[in-house]
């Protein structure tokens, strides 16, 4: 019987709050087209329902000041407040039907009399802030939030206050009470990361990076903590100052040994975005520091692959030395696998580099590994130019690694080697699904490629030179440099006029370069300005040859000139920022 009792109550009880809710939803949605008198209707109901559901009355308060009702309203609040004296933020509500009404100095005296209600009842500081939040009264919220804090020390609304300086434009405050919250609530780490990106760029000299960094920097010097460290190392990536980000982490490992491996994942950072020369520290000071074995080789092939990338000296004497040391055997898996790429793209000898490839598969402990040998495999077969034996190879990797990021690399090759043989319509679609696949980098690559087919397919049974421009683009990627160039001026010449013109004098200077040839690497870029100085690639144009001024020919003045142009010509292109910065390097300001 006692349990028939609860159910037929707990069914009504769940029947009232249905009516209320579908009540309430009918309500908002007069409400938010204007309409009113017919929400006012219902929110009376459900007021006399539920008489002391905020929500209900301040939507309810909100209709009767919509329409001139100001009396209906006034009259209410103070019946509720005379109900329940504890309700004082029921002051604030009445001080805004006032202000509505254009009468200030009664609505500021019942803000003050909210305001100083909190110091008897604390736990209503929030809901009085949020309400003059709500009213966009935001310095009396802030002096809201403020008296509770002060009020109960156990309340802290640092982060609710620094939300509400953020809106005001005071930026500075706002990373004052970010970092005071974080400094009592240290696992909001993320969330304070979160908020603050939306404020900082990847410019050094942005007021606000400048802000944030002096907020960071005077808090540590007064009360050291890892997270100072860490925000900081996180403002320098993001800044792309991977040196001083470096700095940062070192600090974190002194006083925590399990921080190595952001040390590492720095140098992996600053690898990708070629600081080679920071890359390398991060590298070394982890074989040093660490006791893990797969860590020491993982970053002792960091260090292999910036020897390739650098074009260091006795790279092959490098990969043999680690061999001696430390063995050709499954601890050395990944070592291998990029000693074949070197054998293969860099002394141009594919067969020794598949035998490598035939003797690390026996060491796969796992399918990922045996993937990433059957993908290098194919890439040496298409250094080949054995196409359809690769694409079996890559086909295989996508087919069983779907929703990997190997199957996604994968895929892309397959679109790549297609577009290689000169099946431009295969390849399309391919790259069409990977413009939006999760790996930033392969959404690049393929957008890039996606848009060399679409702007140049041949239309109408037309040659348009992209057949010739992916064979030389083919070359390029078997590092047969000369052979590349040599179609890149057929290209130039037979299709002079058309769209892929100045595709392959960019893809020629960019060989040019690679070559170590860089006067010819810039005439080559001024051609394309002479075709289109507002072009498509103007401002990679501009930025390549102010790179090649600065970094390989020793003259800064010209690297001057074409930063500036980009400053000055171009403000929304990727590279301003860079540019920028560059610039005022040279210029000889302190960065």
């Amino acid at each position: 019987m006692k349990i028939r009792l609860f159910l037929l109550i707990t069914l009504v009880n769940n029947l009232f709050f249905y009516a209320q809710s579908n009540d309430f939803a009918l309500a908002e949605n007069y409400f938010r087209n204007n309409e009113f008198e017919k929400a006012t209707q219902i929110y009376k109901e459900l007021v006399n329902k539920s008489p002391f559901n905020t929500t209900y009355l301040k939507r309810l308060i909100s209709c009767y000041q919509e329409t001139d009702q100001f009396k209906a309203a006034t009259d209410l609040l103070n019946t509720k407040l005379k109900q329940k004296p504890n309700f004082t933020f029921l002051n604030v509500i009445i001080g805004y039907n006032y202000e509505r009404q254009q009468q200030t100095d009664l609505a500021e005296k019942f803000y003050t009399k909210a305001i100083k209600s909190i110091s008897k009842k604390s736990g209503y500081g929030g809901t009085i802030a949020n309400l003059f939040k709500g009213y966009n009264k935001l310095d009396l919220a802030i002096e809201a939030y403020t008296k509770a804090s002060e009020t109960n020390k156990n309340l802290r609304y640092e982060f609710q206050i620094a939300q509400i300086h953020g809106e005001k434009g005071d930026f500075a405050l706002m990373f004052d009470q970010y970092i005071n919250f974080l400094d009592h609530n240290e696992n909001y780490l993320n969330t304070i990361k979160n908020f603050t990106a939306k404020y900082i760029t990847n410019d050094s000299e942005n007021e606000n990076n400048i802000l944030f960094k002096k907020t960071l920097l005077r808090k540590s010097a007064s009360n050291p903590k890892n997270i100072w460290n860490d925000l900081l190392s996180w403002l320098f990536i993001i800044q792309k100052d991977y040196g001083k980000a470096l700095i940062q982490n070192k600090a974190l490992y002194q006083r925590d040994n399990d921080k190595l491996i952001k040390i590492y994942d720095l140098g992996e950072i600053a690898f990708q975005n070629k600081d080679y020369e920071t890359a390398k520290k991060c590298f070394d000071f982890t074989i040093e520091k660490s006791n893990y074995a797969e860590d020491k080789f993982s970053a002792i092939l960091m260090n292999l692959k910036i020897a390739v990338a650098t074009k260091a000296e006795n790279i092959e004497t490098k990969f043999q030395d680690v061999f001696k040391e430390f063995g050709i055997n499954k601890n050395t898996f990944s070592i291998q696998i990029a000693y074949a790429d070197y054998l293969t793209f860099d002394k141009n000898n594919p067969e020794e580099a598949k035998k490598v490839l035939e003797k690390a598969i026996t060491f796969s402990e796992n399918k990922y590994q045996k993937a990433n040998v059957k993908l290098k495999l194919a890439d040496v077969l298409v250094y080949q130019n054995t196409f359809n034996k690769a694409l079996i190879y890559f086909s295989q990797v996508q087919s069983r690694f779907k929703n990997h990021e190997l199957g996604q690399e994968a895929r892309f090759k397959v679109a790549q080697t297609s577009y290689f043989k000169g099946d431009f319509k295969w390849a399309k679609a391919q790259l069409k699904v990977l413009k939006g696949s999760a790996s930033q980098l392969i959404a690049n690559d393929a957008a890039d490629l996606f848009l060399i087919i679409s702007d140049n397919q041949p239309k109408d049974s037309l040659p348009s030179g992209l057949a010739s421009y992916a064979k030389a683009d083919l070359l390029a990627y078997q590092n047969k440099n000369d052979e590349a160039i040599i179609i890149l001026d057929t290209v130039v010449s037979e299709f002079k006029g058309q769209p892929i013109e100045d595709e392959a004098l960019f893809k020629k200077a960019e060989l040019f370069t690679k070559k170590k040839k860089y006067d010819e690497a810039i005439l080559t870029y001024a051609k394309i300005l002479e075709i289109d100085e507002k072009g498509i690639l103007a401002d990679d144009v501009y930025y390549n040859i102010a790179e090649l001024y600065n970094n390989e020919l020793n003259n800064p003045e010209k690297a001057k000139e074409y930063y500036q142009k980009i400053i000055f010509d171009y403000p929304s292109s990727i590279y301003l920022v860079d540019a920028r910065k560059k610039f005022r390097k040279l210029r000889g300001d302190t960065i």
